[in-house]
């Protein structure tokens, strides 16, 4: 029987009002507008595909960030984070543009200065942040700031126009990634945003990055009698200090190379690692085009209800980040291999790397078992004490209070 209190727990929506409106009268001396809500992500397989015109396969996880936000009438925007409730960031719009806004206010303020740059009528507001995602975690704690903002401003401003369908949806994921792009300075792709924006609960999001456009895929875990073991490593975990887009650098010049947009329009990829000649290239193109190929197979299983059929690709698709993209640590690998040899399905590193987060694939009876074992290894490695929690396929960001 699986013991969800050992487990990193998730809010639940009246916690997270609670926490996010008390925040706000704390700071502002008056009550929000309305509370809306985003989740994190754990990213099933599909990994570093997004920037490279791939698909991937992620899933909304059941923590979120919490954002209480009331409109103003000027230019001024306050924030507050409840990482530090007593220090309260004010500025204007222009103060939240490309250059200007850092640390986690670019991610809380970037969508708004985007979201005018685009035509939508945002003025200034004050907003209080409250949130269980796991941070440094590779769970895109940053994406769910993001989305929750753009979501609240939708509605105050917009009267939620975008927010009412996927279209608009799919507009505000790609406001928030041009956020996270040109004010907060980190080169990612769009998987993030359009997953706490776009899924539905109980499933996985398909998402074909070369078009934006995504397919529900039924992910019934507790029908398999399994769960998804994820494991918080502690280690350092940044994609805003370069290695990150040195990855995406070199893919785009392997895709010059061959004479197409993204690597994962080339149409015969054994011929294509043929003709690059820099080891790099090759070895990052390497992983594309494999992951692309794990990422299918991983579709037509989970479709098919096939779930503990996709181990071994879990576990092909960490070899690959680790030994082709160069993009796991010490700490993930140990994860990894400690969570098989407890009797994971299969598991692999998720999110962007160097740090962050694993995933293992763990009938639900062992899943304490695993955990204990992962957290023996990390001692016996002398590493921090990692941190677990269990992923099921949660709802999408919206108002909850």
């Amino acid at each position: 029987m699986l013991n969800r209190s050992s487990f990193l727990p998730a809010w639940d929506t009246p916690e997270g009002i609670r926490r996010s409106s008390d925040l706000f009268v704390a700071a502002y001396g008056s009550r929000p507008a309305g509370v809306w809500a985003a989740p994190g992500r754990v990213n099933l397989i599909g990994e570093h595909l997004d920037y490279n015109g791939g698909f991937s396969l992620p899933f909304a996880l059941p923590h979120r960030t919490f954002v209480a936000l009331a409109p103003r009438a000027d230019e001024q925007v306050r924030l507050v984070s409840d990482l530090a409730p007593d220090a309260v960031w004010s500025g204007t719009l222009d103060d939240l543009g490309p250059g200007r806004a850092s640390g986690w206010v670019a991610y809380a303020g970037g969508p708004a200065w985007v979201l005018r740059d685009e035509g939508v009528p945002v003025r200034g507001f004050d907003a209080a942040v409250a949130s269980c995602v796991p941070l440094g975690a590779g769970l895109s704690s940053s994406a769910a700031l993001e989305t929750a903002v753009a979501l609240a401003l939708d509605e105050v401003f917009n009267q939620g126009a975008l927010g009412a369908d996927d279209a608009g949806r799919a507009r505000l994921a790609a406001a928030c990634v041009r956020a996270e792009n040109e004010v907060a300075g980190a080169a990612t792709g769009g998987m993030d945003q359009a997953v706490a924006l776009r899924s539905t609960l109980g499933h996985a999001l398909l998402i074909d990055s070369s078009d934006a456009s995504v397919t529900q895929v039924p992910l019934d875990l507790e029908a398999a009698d399994l769960t998804i073991l994820v494991i918080d490593t502690r280690a350092p975990h940044a994609l805003a200090d370069g290695q990150y887009a040195s990855r995406r650098a070199t893919c785009e010049r392997a895709a010059a190379r061959l004479g197409v947009r993204t690597l994962c329009q080339v149409e015969d990829p054994e011929a294509a690692l043929g003709r690059l000649e820099d080891r790099l290239e090759i070895a990052r193109a390497r992983h594309v085009f494999t992951e692309q190929g794990r990422v299918r197979r991983v579709v037509e299983a989970v479709s098919a209800g096939r779930l503990r059929e996709i181990g071994p690709d879990l576990d092909a698709s960490h070899a690959s980040l680790a030994g082709d993209y160069e993009v796991s640590c010490p700490e993930l690998d140990v994860a990894v291999e400690a969570a098989r040899r407890a009797g994971a399905l299969g598991a692999r590193m998720t999110g962007g790397g160097f740090g962050g987060s694993a995933i293992a694939l763990v009938e639900r009876a062992k899943a304490s078992a695993v955990r204990d074992a992962v957290a023996a290894s990390f001692a016996a490695h002398g590493f921090a004490a990692p941190e677990f929690l269990v992923a099921s396929a949660s709802a999408p960001g919206g108002r909850v209070g």
